[in-house]
């Protein structure tokens, strides 16, 4: 088993930019004993210490340093190119989620050579990988993907809740992961932003082909956001190349616009369901099943009313499965799944 050391260096209070911390902490099977951020030194993330420097944690007794950052681009400030090092000085294996190979850099190498430490880019695609060969519309498996109204509100959060709450009643599901977080809790998966454009669909197939070898119920990390203006294509390549049953829509309640481009307004549930749909293959359309919402802006009053709101909106079984549990949603989506 592994013991994390979580790297968040200006973003352990971040909840956008610092969800690889937060969904390894909430959901990897492996501990995280401390966390490195010299802005917040004495303070804790959700019971885990945080400290000011990778000497520091040294006490908690890590095996594994991990970039718990997910910043825009990808890559790192170059302040935290002394956090590295050390990291790897004090022989943690390091493990990284950026679009920039730290592997692949020849002092941080030599580096951990030097001191018996390995750098794994969570990020980096496989060989061999192509475009789909059919073998997605050809497996057994039941495939529901998780799709967003916008990018960072929880896409991979419903799908390992769902995921766990299937498997509590026995059932063989999988959380098929395809971002670097989903990988760092999984242990397996693809980062399908990562793959050459053309191989974006063949990657997902690889993905859920594999899944269906694991168990026959396949939750799918969703990525993007049809709609956002940056991301839309890893979102589009994901979903042809996965061919899901079924959709869970994901929407972050309060949202009128794609975060930090208000030019982009989001459109209504009613207009995303039907977009989401009616763009599906047509050898495996598939329907919206179900609505997830993020309420954490909202008490619980508010956020009750807000999912009885979409219900009525949509005509769609809706709620928040990471605050109040995925067993309302799950009852819903279980009883339209079987038989596709």
């Amino acid at each position: 088993m592994k013991r994390y050391l979580v790297l968040a260096e200006g973003y352990s209070d971040d909840p956008h930019y610092g969800k690889t911390a937060r969904g390894v902490m909430r959901y990897g099977a492996d501990p995280v004993v401390a966390v490195v951020d010299s802005e917040r030194p004495g303070e804790d993330l959700d019971g885990v210490p945080v400290v000011a420097t990778v000497e520091d944690a040294l006490i908690h007794e890590p095996t594994t340093a991990l970039v718990g950052v997910a910043t825009a681009g990808g890559r790192l400030p170059g302040k935290w190119r002394a956090i590295l090092e050390s990291a790897l000085a004090a022989g943690l294996d390091l493990e990284s989620g950026m679009h920039q190979f730290l592997g692949d850099d020849p002092g941080l190498a030599a580096l951990a050579e030097q001191h018996g430490a390995e750098i794994r880019d969570l990020r980096r695609a496989p060989s061999g990988l192509s475009v789909p060969t059919g073998e997605n519309l050809k497996h057994d498996a039941i495939v529901i993907l998780t799709v967003g109204s916008d990018c960072a509100i929880g896409k991979m959060s419903v799908s390992l809740e769902l995921d766990r709450g299937a498997r509590e009643r026995g059932l063989e599901s999988v959380f098929v992961p395809t971002g670097q977080t989903g990988i760092a809790i999984a242990g397996w998966g693809i980062a399908v932003d990562a793959v050459v454009a053309d191989f974006i669909a063949g990657a997902a197939e690889r993905l859920v082909v594999e899944g269906a070898g694991r168990g026959d119920l396949l939750w799918v990390e969703g990525q993007g956001s049809l709609i956002h203006p940056d991301y839309s294509g890893v979102t589009l390549g994901l979903y042809h190349g996965s061919a899901p049953h079924f959709l869970v829509l994901c929407h972050q309640v309060g949202d009128e616009h794609i975060q930090d481009l208000p030019a982009h307004p989001i459109p209504s549930l009613p207009e995303l369901v039907e977009l989401h749909e009616r763009i599906a293959l047509p050898a495996r359309p598939a329907k919206v099943i179900g609505l997830a919402l993020n309420t954490r802006r909202l008490d619980d009053d508010g956020a009750r009313a807000a999912i009885e709101a979409v219900e009525r909106e949509t005509g769609l079984p809706a709620d928040d499965p990471v605050r109040f549990g995925p067993g309302r949603l799950l009852d819903a989506i279980l009883a339209r799944v079987s038989p596709v």
